[in-house]
């Protein structure tokens, strides 16, 4: 099992930034992906960024130049740097992590946490 423990979430203006991040414990080996995924209301869950062991990194169009997805493999962390938030960034945003064991995938998710981007 893998427990993930996320923290930054808060309530910001457009235009400003805040910093996601997600410590994970429990059975760290062969974790392969972390990432983050939002859910937004009346909106299904969806992918923000994601990045592998190796550093190679994925986003949503969305967030494309806004977002930064980094890593730091010795803490088992996961950080998600947003930058020019809008209120459509607004979501409870959940940090995953992925396991690969045997060819088996395992996923894990966070509790979730809000973000909230208003005038």
């Amino acid at each position: 099992q893998v427990q993930l423990v996320e923290s930054g979430g808060g309530l910001v203006q457009p235009g400003g930034s805040l910093r996601l991040s997600c410590v994970a414990s429990g059975s760290l080996s062969l974790i392969t992906t972390m990432g983050w995924f939002r859910a937004a209301p009346g909106k299904q869950r969806e992918l923000v960024a994601s990045i592998l062991s190796g550093g190679g990194t994925n986003y949503a169009d969305s967030v494309k130049g806004r977002f930064t997805i980094s890593r730091d493999n010795a803490k088992s962390a996961v950080y998600l740097q947003m930058n020019s938030l809008k209120p459509e960034d607004t979501a409870v945003y959940y940090c995953y992590v992925r396991r690969v064991v045997f060819g088996d995938r395992y996923d894990y998710w966070g509790q979730g946490t809000q973000v909230t981007v208003s005038a």
